[in-house]
């Protein structure tokens, strides 16, 4: 039983064990199983024993397909490229243009500068497709990332209108997209749309004349959101500075002084104004509109002036701002003004007391003038912007009546400006807004009455003193002092002058050679400003009169313009280094002296024998004294020492031609003092009686010869003795025994002279007379000797009409 019993318990056990080891086999077998189905192998795996394989039949057929490859360049992308420029990224122009459409931001980015990029390296591309490049990039002024829209201004800006510099057939196409911009939903699109339009204007003005109606809406669209104006000034700028570009292509009034038409002065007196050089189709609708947009500049001033309160200091900003706004409104005025005038009937009602005019004097009155409180930064901008006010206003007296009050204020704004602010003037463009208030004084004087008068008149004539004499503001002075003198409403009149003008005017007048001569021949526009306003108070002097005594007082003064003697030198003025017209003004400016006192006729002769003097401007100086002589205001003595004194100290150069002609010498006057004698030979004519000339200058000639001068002035002189003389002679016998004890040694310095010009038988006729001359002094008493001397000098006479 017992042996039974543990039997029956191995057996289970061992059934058991086994039972378990089966059930594991099976759940290994299950798990990979399930494992491989997750596989999902299509095709089993057939495992090749290793070792050599057989080699293939005798009989078999080789299957294998072997071909070439055939390349054919023509087709191939890299060799198109190879004829047309490509961009540093190796992209054609076509495909920059094509990715300019990409909806990436960054790419279209790229491609913009990749033409860029493209232009500059082969100008040739956007020379030979101009329309399709800029048809294309005008596509993106309304893009909505703001790095392309940037990108593409610079390319526009420093390559494409750069390089497309004429009138372009495009102006249509590019406006249309521009104004699809400015009408964006976008308020950055819209002002970059602005931003764009005065680049276009800047290079090609016709936009705006062609399209002036739409611009000007657009405009009065974007600045009528007051509140947007107050919170988005710094981004209103290039708004601003478009507008600004667009009002001064309007035509406008200019300055007009009835004397004289002087270029050069008037010229820099309006160098802040801009060109215009196109004309509108409808000037009605221009009116139209720039009457819409008035009122919305004014309102966006006037939102402005709490805020200029209300800070402790005017922010750049904020002044920039202020100030486009003020230059806007005064360009429109100023073509309120000029369409007036012409006559045109709706710009007149936009002036009267119910449009423009009544606008400004109810919105301005109360904030001018404007008074800085804090630092001098800030009162060279509150100055500015008074500046414009008063402009606006000097050009609308016409129209308005201003209180008293005001009109004080704007007289007393003036007078300090010209009185404390001319020190400063080449301080943050205090330049230009002085000569914005130095151009208006002849109006203002023409029209205030009273101590106003004489202040203002002392308030320029210090502001004249003291600016820089280079500078502009002294010529809009000189143009400010024509126009008061001489204009139809000139403080000058023929038949008399106002009192309080004398004090002004004597400075005036007394300053103009100081300033010549402070010139000197570094500033010829300022030089030729002053000889014309000298010119003009000369033929504007009646004789007798305050202006003609004056005038004749500046002839001491003058000299050092002309030539002056220092310690023995001469010392040259101004004269000889300026321009033609400078001089032709000097020369001309002499004949209204009443009388020409020696001094000065002394300076002018010393410039005369310069020899660096232009040939045109010596004889131009001799015949109008010569025609000052014939009037009567240069003393015949005077005149006839002038001609002894240029021919007798002309500076002949080369002195041998022989030698000049060895050495190569190309410059020669000897030509010039050929023509310098026939010339005095004309005028001594035309003085008088040749007998009486003769008898004036005998004395002088022979004093003169007697010091032996040059070959060729000695030779001068004596032509002139035999002009004027006749046969019988009449020279005195002590001028006869002079001469001929001259004359030997004049001939023999002739004869040696190594003188190309003068022939062999030249020089034996002189040699033989020399020898003649020997004889009969050694042989004949005094009596025949004077006979033989006349003679001789017959034989001269004969000799020298010759030459």
């Amino acid at each position: 039983m017992g042996k039974s019993g543990d039997i029956a318990v191995a057996d289970i056990s061992y059934m058991s064990t086994r039972r378990f080891l089966t059930d594991v086999k099976m759940a290994k077998i299950k798990a990979s199983s399930k494992k491989q189905q997750k596989r999902g192998v299509d095709f089993k795996k057939i495992k090749r024993k290793l070792g050599r394989k057989l080699p293939p039949p005798k009989n078999a057929t080789n299957t294998e397909i072997k071909s070439k490859a055939i390349i054919i360049p023509e087709q191939s992308v890299a060799s198109d490229k190879m004829s047309l420029g490509v961009s540093k990224k190796g992209l054609t122009l076509k495909e920059l243009l094509q990715r300019t459409y990409h909806r990436n931001a960054k790419v279209r980015k790229d491609a913009l500068m990749g033409m860029k990029d493209l232009f500059l390296m082969y100008p040739e591309e956007l020379k030979l497709n101009p329309h399709e490049v800029i048809q294309i990039l005008c596509g993106r002024f309304g893009d909505e990332d703001k790095m392309v829209r940037e990108t593409l201004y610079q390319l526009l800006k420093s390559v494409i209108f750069p390089t497309c510099n004429e009138d372009m057939p495009f102006i249509y196409l590019m406006m249309g997209y521009i104004f699809v911009a400015m009408a964006n939903l976008a308020i950055e699109v819209r002002l970059m749309a602005f931003k764009f339009f005065y680049l276009i204007v800047q290079y090609y003005p016709a936009a705006f004349s062609l399209h002036g109606e739409k611009v000007l809406q657009n405009y009065a669209d974007i600045l009528r959101k007051n509140q947007f104006c107050l919170e988005d000034k710094g981004r209103l700028k290039n708004v601003l500075v478009g507008l600004l570009r667009c009002l001064s292509l309007l035509p406008s009034k200019k300055v007009e002084v009835d004397t004289f038409k002087k270029e050069v002065p008037r010229r820099v007196l309006h160098a802040y104004e801009p060109t215009r050089p196109t004309d509108f189709a409808d000037i009605s609708v221009i009116i139209s509109k720039l009457k819409d947009l008035f009122p919305v500049l004014v309102n966006c001033f006037q939102d402005l002036i709490p805020l200029i309160h209300s800070t402790p200091q005017l922010d750049a900003q904020t002044f920039d701002f202020l100030h486009n706004i003020l230059q806007s409104i005064n360009l429109i005025v100023r073509f309120f003004v000029y369409e007036t005038e012409k006559g045109y009937s709706e710009s007149y009602a936009s002036m009267s007391d119910q449009g423009i005019s009544l606008v400004l004097l109810k919105k301005f009155l109360g904030v001018f003038p404007f008074n800085a409180v804090h630092s001098e930064k800030d009162d060279d901008r509150y100055f500015s912007l008074n500046v414009v006010i008063a402009e606006i206003f000097l050009h609308l007296d016409e129209w308005i009546r201003p209180p008293a009050e005001l009109l004080e204020k704007f007289l007393a704004f003036m007078e300090h400006a010209l009185l404390e602010k001319i020190h400063d003037e080449t301080r943050s463009g205090r330049e230009k807004q002085m000569l914005t208030l130095v151009h208006f004084m002849p109006k203002l004087v023409a029209q205030v009455i009273g101590d106003w008068k004489s202040r203002l008149l002392q308030a320029f004539t210090k502001t004249f003193l003291d600016c820089k004499p280079e500078s502009s503001v002294k010529l809009a002075c000189l143009a400010a002092i024509e126009e008061m003198l001489f204009s139809r409403k000139g403080m000058w009149q023929p038949d008399g002058y106002d009192p309080e003008v004398v004090g002004p005017l004597i400075t005036w007048i007394r300053e103009l050679p100081v300033l010549l001569i402070l010139l000197g021949d570094m500033h010829p526009s300022s030089s030729e400003a002053v000889l014309q306003l000298l010119l003009d108070l000369g033929r504007f002097a009646t004789t007798g009169s305050f202006l003609a005594k004056e005038y004749d007082e500046l002839q001491k003064s003058l000299q050092e313009f002309y030539c002056t003697y220092q310690e023995g030198d001469k010392c040259y003025g101004p004269f000889t280094r300026l321009p033609l017209d400078c001089q032709k003004l000097s020369i001309y400016s002499l004949a209204y002296f009443s009388h020409l006192d020696s001094p000065l006729l002394t300076s002018v002769t010393l410039c005369c024998l310069r020899p660096d003097l232009d040939e045109y401007v010596l004889f131009l100086i001799i015949e109008h004294l010569h025609s000052i002589f014939r009037r009567g205001k240069i003393e015949i003595q005077d005149h006839l020492s002038f001609f002894v004194t240029l021919v007798i100290r002309f500076n002949v150069f080369p002195e041998n031609i022989r030698s000049a002609i060895e050495e190569g010498t190309k410059f020669s006057n000897r030509g010039t003092f050929k023509k310098l004698i026939g010339v005095v030979f004309s005028c001594l004519e035309q003085t008088g009686d040749a007998s009486l000339v003769l008898f004036l200058l005998e004395r002088e000639i022979l004093k003169q010869i007697l010091l032996k001068p040059p070959l060729d002035n000695a030779c001068a002189m004596l032509r002139i003795l035999v002009r004027l003389d006749s046969k019988p002679t009449r020279l005195s016998e002590q001028s006869i025994i002079n001469l001929s004890n001259f004359i030997p040694g004049y001939l023999i310095d002739v004869v040696h002279l190594e003188d190309s010009s003068l022939t062999v038988g030249e020089r034996r006729r002189i040699q033989y007379a020399l020898e003649q001359l020997k004889t009969v002094r050694s042989s004949l008493d005094q009596e025949m000797q004077r006979a033989k001397q006349i003679c001789y000098l017959s034989l001269l006479h004969y000799k020298f009409a010759m030459a």
